[in-house]
């Protein structure tokens, strides 16, 4: 089970924050300590899920080390999350497509929110699913 390093915030007058450098933006609140490892737990999930089904790549958790090296992070106590869901590993593949579809591709994850690789992943599964043949 992959555990990442969730980062615990309080200001006065406010819940506890947590945050995780390994996914900019993905934040969440409690309104004790415990509250905020629940919510920060269910984020977590609830995030890479996302990425999963959108055939994103999820990060390898960063070390202690290398999160408490950015400034930022430092104002923070770290606390270990770990991921309630099995996220498949994303592998890198290259492959070779002329060039006028791979601009296709790209305008048209552009438009509807995808990367390259989401897009790609999505067309993939609707195909197989569809027992669609090229």
């Amino acid at each position: 089970m992959r555990q990442y390093i969730g980062l615990i915030q309080k200001e006065a007058d406010s819940d506890f924050g947590v945050s995780f450098p390994d996914f900019p933006g993905v934040a969440t609140a409690g309104t004790s300590l415990d509250d905020a490892r629940a919510m920060a737990e269910e984020a977590l999930a609830f995030h890479i899920e996302g990425l999963v089904a959108d055939g994103e790549a999820i990060p390898e958790p960063s070390s202690l080390e290398d999160i408490m090296a950015d400034p930022d992070n430092r104002d923070g106590v770290a606390i270990l999350i770990a991921v309630k869901t099995e996220a498949p590993k994303a592998v890198r593949v290259n492959v070779t497509l002329p060039e006028d579809v791979l601009a296709q591709i790209d305008r048209f994850a552009a438009a509807h929110g995808f990367t390259r690789s989401g897009f790609i992943a999505q067309a993939a599964k609707k195909a197989m699913k569809g027992g669609e043949a090229a």
